[in-house]
């Protein structure tokens, strides 16, 4: 709203009047307000986080988790009286951000305020469900169902999936309609050698049913993943801070002609706003860490990890970046594949066991890794998988 309202030539020519402007019109470079989006989620969520906290314990809004384990069980239960349904934080933070700072005419803004407020919305009833089921009557039903949220997530996917398709559809040339559905494999330029006239050749092109699946499929499979990863002090959190910060980035090239172009990347106009997005999802996480963070006095819980999986996602297939996704989040897909993994290998041996638990990272905990080792250590790969992702961006 006010990088919108100095938009208005009468509130410009008001600001003017009053030496004001020379001041504000920084805002009209997307690098600047992504930096103040980081800075400004991180200080909301710093700013309410204690009474947050406060309402939380008040509210009994506690987590009693059961990981179906005795010995993980055991290295839990410090845990038991620390409030969940921190990710009222981070989602609000994000909100007030992208609303205060971002281009709310844009339509890439307008999906990904979607994307956050639904799974937001199916997390924090998820939620809110498991922790009240003790005040309800006597077989009251303990959150969600998997089908019921994932109804959910691949809905919100296929909407989203959809829109964007559409979006890139009313591209004004032929070239932006093909860049905005192409599909970018590992190693391949965009645009053909000696300029950015014309798409290289070999490129798929998708069409409304394939994108759509693909959109589906990655966005409700990272919230999934994220949701997953979220079972340790700050892991998910820091992870999720990395992912923003690489994917912050990637919206940066793609939204830039210039540096899209002599990257071969594709270009997407209005795409540089999700910029102020990943800033906005970046400083929250940090911000959140600096309570979530060993030993921690609040968990992120549904209600945040399911809407910040599925705007990484999102912004992803916005840019048309799925698989550099895969490498970014690849902390997260490794937490996700440990899990189908176990259950399918328990399946079909009958009761054997890949793994001691899964996800992985109580595998690792159950293994002798202390939980501040075991978080350390997979930011360590969270950042080594950004960094591999960056570089791969030149190798085309």
């Amino acid at each position: 709203m006010l990088y919108t309202l100095i938009q208005n030539p009468g509130f410009a020519d008001w600001l003017d009047r009053i030496h004001l402007w020379q001041f504000v019109q920084v805002l009209n470079q997307e690098e600047f307000r992504a930096f103040c989006a980081v800075v400004l989620s991180f200080m909301l969520v710093i700013m309410f986080g204690r009474r947050t906290i406060a309402w939380l314990i008040r509210q009994k809004i506690g987590d009693a988790p059961e990981f179906y384990n005795a010995s993980l069980n055991e290295l839990m239960a410090r845990k038991a009286a620390t409030p969940t349904m921190g990710g009222i934080l981070i989602c609000a933070s994000i909100l007030a951000t992208i609303l205060l700072l971002a281009d709310v005419r844009e339509r890439y803004v307008h999906l990904a305020l979607t994307v956050l407020i639904w799974l937001a919305v199916v997390g924090g009833f998820d939620d809110w469900l498991k922790l009240t089921s003790a005040r309800r009557r006597p077989g009251s039903r303990e959150g969600l169902r998997a089908w019921e949220k994932l109804l959910f997530q691949l809905g919100i996917g296929a909407i989203a999936g959809y829109f964007l398709f559409v979006h890139g559809a009313e591209q004004p040339t032929e070239l932006l309609r093909d860049s905005s559905h192409v599909l970018n494999l590992p190693l391949q330029r965009t645009y053909a050698a000696g300029g950015a006239d014309a798409l290289a050749p070999g490129l798929i092109i998708l069409g409304l049913g394939a994108f759509v699946a693909i959109a589906t499929v990655l966005i409700a499979a990272t919230s999934n993943a994220v949701n997953l990863t979220d079972g340790m002090d700050g892991l998910a959190g820091g992870g999720m801070a990395v992912a923003s910060f690489a994917m912050l980035v990637l919206t940066f090239i793609a939204g830039t002609k210039s540096t899209a172009e002599f990257l071969l990347f594709p270009h997407l106009p209005g795409s540089q706003e999700l910029m102020i997005i990943s800033g906005a999802m970046a400083g929250a996480c940090l911000g959140f860490l600096w309570f979530n963070c060993s030993p921690a006095q609040v968990f992120m819980g549904d209600t945040g990890s399911l809407p910040l999986g599925g705007l990484l996602a999102y912004i992803a297939v916005a840019i048309r970046q799925e698989v550099l996704l895969l490498v970014i989040g690849g902390v997260f897909f490794m937490e996700m594949a440990s899990v189908v993994l176990q259950v399918a290998y328990f399946k079909w041996t009958k009761g054997k066991r890949i793994f001691r638990c899964s996800p992985i990272h109580h595998h690792y905990h159950l293994a002798g890794w202390s939980e501040q080792q075991v978080v350390t250590r997979f930011w360590l790969l969270a950042v080594v998988f950004a960094m591999v992702a960056m570089v791969s961006i030149k190798l085309r």
